[in-house]
């Protein structure tokens, strides 16, 4: 009794497993297939370079205590915290 049962489990798992890949399988080259047609229809577009953009400086009418207060604030930030 046992071993007819052994038996069933494992052919519905072998039936389960074959179910899933053939899905799986059917899925990929799908969705492969779905690509390829849009790409086809719609190509991409190259992208557009674009100059950097410049440093953006402070007014010199800042006095000097002050931008040395901002430069350690900004050092202190980028400083990995513990």
């Amino acid at each position: 009794m046992e071993n007819s049962l052994f038996a069933q489990g494992f052919s519905l798992m072998l039936y389960g497993m074959g179910v899933v890949f053939v899905f799986l399988t059917l899925l990929i080259y799908t969705v492969k297939g779905a690509s390829a047609v849009i790409l086809r229809w719609f190509p991409e577009r190259l992208p557009v370079v674009r100059a950097p953009a410049r440093k953006k400086t402070l007014p010199a009418s800042l006095p000097p205590l002050t931008l040395k207060i901002i430069q350690a604030a900004i050092d202190q930030h980028r400083r990995p915290q513990r």
